[in-house]
């Protein structure tokens, strides 16, 4: 399992950046310091009433001076309640939770696959990585887009893919990874919906290429106790298979290790 702290971490930060989406800022220097691409945090979010469980969010970025960010969407009443939170509240937050990407190393050209707000689990894997490659990423229309820019910032070559076509190309972001899976010396990598990570790990079957993905199920302890949020990965049993916790072995797992029932 991994090192984890719980913290009472200060909010400096909490605006909208398109639509729904927003970015929150927290003061975090225990958490941040331990932090690594692809890990998450588990929020207590204040002036919830009775709903007592924690929300699980990607680590988007951290900073050298102990900030942690996310970024939300707004989707429910956790969500609503945490994008009225001001600056100066206090959340108690626990992690960083989960396993991580490996980074890129020279010589290996990271291809990032991100669907929807996916592309806030991969962000600091692009920033730590040692060579810049492509990123992905897809969405259903373009107001459902976000962080291109910070993508280009980082110097990665931004390929976009919108359901509806009113953004790049028309139809699925993982058409325009097929494009890539020939090409030597890629490392691939993905997050977004666990249909689409699915998908890859189908396209990479027979192949020898092997990508790391982020799976999310519904999560509640966050530490692997409870066992609610498990996938089924390849096992060497009578059934093929085995389940285990997207929180705790994952959610990074590689494409060879999940287990296709479709």
């Amino acid at each position: 399992m991994c090192q984890f702290q719980a913290e009472q971490s200060k909010i400096i930060n909490n605006c909208n950046i398109k639509g729904k989406y927003y970015r929150i800022d927290f003061m975090c220097e225990k958490i941040a310091e331990l932090a690594r691409p692809g890990q998450f945090v588990h929020v207590q979010i204040k002036n919830m009433g009775e709903r007592l469980f924690r929300r699980p969010f990607s680590i988007f970025d951290v900073s050298d001076d102990g900030v942690l960010s996310i970024i939300y969407k707004v989707v429910g009443y956790g969500t609503c309640v945490l994008s009225g939170l001001k600056n100066g509240e206090i959340c108690d937050i626990l992690g960083p939770l989960g396993n991580s990407y490996s980074i890129p190393e020279i010589g290996e050209t990271p291809i990032i696959t991100a669907g929807g707000y996916g592309a806030a689990s991969t962000y600091l894997l692009a920033k730590n990585s040692q060579t810049k490659g492509k990123v992905l990423l897809g969405a259903k229309n373009k107001d459902e887009l976000i962080l291109c820019d910070e993508y280009k910032r980082l110097g990665f070559d931004v390929e976009i893919a919108t359901d509806d076509g009113s953004c790049g190309y028309s139809g699925l972001v993982t058409d325009l990874l097929a494009y890539f899976l020939k090409e030597a010396g890629i490392k691939i990598y993905g997050c977004g919906p666990n249909s689409m990570m699915y998908a890859i790990t189908k396209m990479l079957k027979g192949t020898s290429k092997i990508a790391e993905l982020s799976l999310d199920e519904n999560m509640c302890c966050g530490v692997g106790a409870c066992f609610g949020c498990v996938i089924k990965v390849v096992a060497k049993n009578e059934k093929g298979w085995e389940y285990k916790r997207s929180c705790n072995e994952g959610p990074v797992f590689k494409s060879n290790e999940i287990y296709l029932d479709f």
